[in-house]
């Protein structure tokens, strides 16, 4: 197995734009991947650009009609059929949208391919991490869901375990869904609180189909949970479900909308606290998975001061070259920042908040603080279907 990291990239994945007036703007995608360059982190990893997925691909956890009403809208936006949820708010359609999709989904099974058969132990999809879409249907900025599409051919292949954390501010709802009946797929999902945030699923209480019981794990966390909660949460419940499930492959999305500045959410976690459940995962693939780790994006609409520096962190952390939280943001970036957008950009890796400290749960747990209860809730949901105590 090459112990080189694959970054997933086609700057064709800038063309899924919902236009001007979305939140989910490309810039997000084109900055990430220059400053992934201004820190030299490209000649730290082998960069590929995958083909986009086919249709046989595609129909491995999408229905074929949605496929063809998405090959329809993206010939004629105006024929946008909203029984998909397409031509809607959240996913109005546009010309080559389906070309596009299929491309980031792409990336994605390629990522999965590449750590599957060895050729890295690592690869990152930042583009990707569309976790919303549903086999019939987009949801949610998503029109194929590529983290699901990479779990199925990671199953293709032979793959007989394959967990899955999503730590975006939103449910994981398409994951779950696609693999709600697969006991061989193990979702874990970090979230805000379906009361107060889209999509409205992702209670404790979804624990997957029978024959599959304890397969799918949430996490709802209250509104304004901060670095302490949101990894006191994380520790209190990932690692000793991986340590249990003992996967052959991670698949992690990175959603960078748990950020305080993030527009569209509620929580209030520093990009520090992000790095350091990059730092996590990356360290769970390594104890549990012998290293197979495919780790996309997500959500993230703070597009200049958020995204491009949280998942720059997590390319460098899958390159085995973490840059340091203090560094300084080569100036060259901030200028095309400046020049793409009118905004200065940020200044260092860091909100100011490295290292971030949190207490674990085998301190014992306050049950009258929220926090507390919603990670006691995820594991008396969970844990007791799995043979682990709550």
């Amino acid at each position: 197995m090459s112990g080189r990291a694959q970054l997933m990239w086609d700057e064709a994945v800038t063309g899924y734009d919902f236009g001007p007036d979305h939140p989910m703007d490309p810039v997000r995608l084109a900055l990430t991947r220059r400053l992934v360059d201004a820190f030299g982190l490209d000649r730290e990893v082998d960069v590929v650009a995958a083909k986009p997925a086919g249709d046989s691909t595609l129909r491995l956890v999408h229905r074929e009609d949605y496929v063809e009403a998405v090959k329809a809208a993206s010939v004629d936006p105006r024929a946008a059929d909203a029984a998909y949820g397409l031509g809607t708010m959240d996913d109005p359609a546009f010309a080559g949208m389906h070309e596009v999709s299929a491309l980031i989904a792409g990336q994605s099974v390629g990522a999965a391919e590449a750590v599957w058969r060895g050729d890295a132990l690592h690869a990152v999809n930042f583009a990707g991490g569309l976790h919303h879409a549903m086999p019939g249907g987009a949801s949610g900025f998503c029109i194929y869901n590529d983290a699901s599409l990479a779990i199925a051919r990671l199953l293709e292949l032979g793959a007989e375990r394959v967990a899955y954390v999503d730590v975006d501010v939103h449910h994981g709802d398409g994951v779950q869904a696609a693999f709600w009946e697969d006991p061989r797929v193990l979702t874990v999902s970090l979230h805000e609180h379906p009361r107060t945030l889209f999509p409205q699923t992702g209670w404790p209480e979804e624990t997957g189909a029978a024959g599959a019981e304890g397969s799918a794990v949430n996490v709802a966390l209250p509104a304004g949970t901060g670095d302490a909660g949101w990894l006191r949460a994380f520790h209190s419940v990932v690692p000793e479900l991986i340590a249990d499930f003992r996967p052959q492959v991670l698949v992690t999305q990175h959603g960078a909308d748990t950020h305080f500045e993030d527009p569209l959410a509620h929580l209030a976690v520093s990009l520090d606290a992000q790095r350091a459940v990059q730092v996590a995962c990356h360290e769970l693939a390594h104890e549990y998975a012998e290293g197979r780790w495919v780790a996309l994006g997500g959500g993230g609409y703070a597009v200049v001061d958020v995204v491009p520096r949280s998942w720059t962190h997590l390319v460098a952390i899958a390159a085995g070259r973490e840059v340091a939280p203090s560094s300084v943001i080569p100036e060259s970036w901030r200028q095309e920042v400046f020049a793409r957008t009118r905004q200065l950009g940020p200044v260092r890796m860091t909100d100011g908040r490295w290292p971030v400290s949190f207490v674990g749960w085998d301190a014992g747990y306050d049950p009258a603080d929220r926090l507390d209860q919603a990670v006691l809730a995820a594991r008396r949901a969970a844990f007791p279907l799995r043979g682990l105590l709550a």
